[in-house]
């Protein structure tokens, strides 16, 4: 069973008639393109829920590793999934993530189950598994939704769709001060790395693949700073009314 409880405290925006539509913003990309700092700042300036998609898929992992089970024995991981249960409370500085009404929200974000989650992530029983429970959160709009391939496969139909990307060495740098910052110190090379394997991993995976899809505005975000980025989105969503 998948339970996905939403505690939605909606932010106020100055733009009534944005925040009155209701649209459904997806934003996809590769790991440091800067999806996640981006889109808090735009579901916020929207007055819109943010929904971080990769956070389940890194729920799903946590339970996969704390179970004892390779993630590679896909059919052992399957099982699993009718036994477990997500819940999301959404608050306004955070989304807080439990597994079994265990809080792991902190734990969900070290380097080791970013490594494990673009592993489960892979496997077609868990894309289907969390597939409706995706499309259920967005089902009534007004929401900006992050992850890898909302914009191709979960939300094919969202009234508008952005493909962050970056400059590798930039995005090392980016993700290796979040690790830093949450106390998860590595190598600089070490991070490149991680983002090299989770970049082949996530391109190359036959199903939902980590591709911009045809429609969506591809804004590269290496020279950019978090502000102009959110700006350049909100004169497309603007555009797009």
């Amino acid at each position: 069973m998948t339970e996905s409880i939403i505690h939605s405290q909606r932010p106020q925006t100055t733009d009534g008639h944005l925040r009155e539509q209701r649209l459904i913003v997806t934003i996809d990309g590769p790991a440091g393109a800067g999806k996640s700092t981006v889109a808090k700042l735009l579901a916020l300036r929207l007055g819109y829920l943010y929904l971080d998609t990769g956070a389940l898929y890194r729920a799903v992992a946590w339970k996969v590793r704390t179970s004892g089970i390779d993630p590679s024995d896909h059919e052992a991981v399957a099982k699993l999934l009718p036994s477990t249960t997500v819940t999301m409370a959404y608050r306004p500085e955070q989304a807080r993530v439990s597994v079994e009404k265990q809080d792991v929200t902190e734990e969900i974000r070290t380097p080791e189950i970013s490594r494990l989650a673009s592993v489960v992530s892979a496997i077609p029983a868990v894309r289907e598994w969390l597939l409706p429970v995706q499309r259920r959160i967005g089902s009534a709009g007004g929401v900006v939704a992050e992850g890898r391939d909302l914009g191709t496969r979960v939300f094919p139909a969202a009234d508008v769709k952005f493909f962050l990307e970056a400059d590798m060495e930039v995005r090392a740098a980016r993700r290796h001060r979040e690790l830093t910052a949450a106390g998860h110190a590595a190598p600089l090379t070490e991070t490149r790395q991680d983002i090299q394997t989770r970049d082949t991993q996530d391109r190359s995976r036959d199903i939902a693949p980590l591709v911009p899809a045809s429609d969506a505005n591809v804004v590269d975000t290496s020279d950019l700073t978090v502000d102009q980025v959110v700006d350049r989105m909100m004169a497309v969503i603007a555009a797009k009314l």
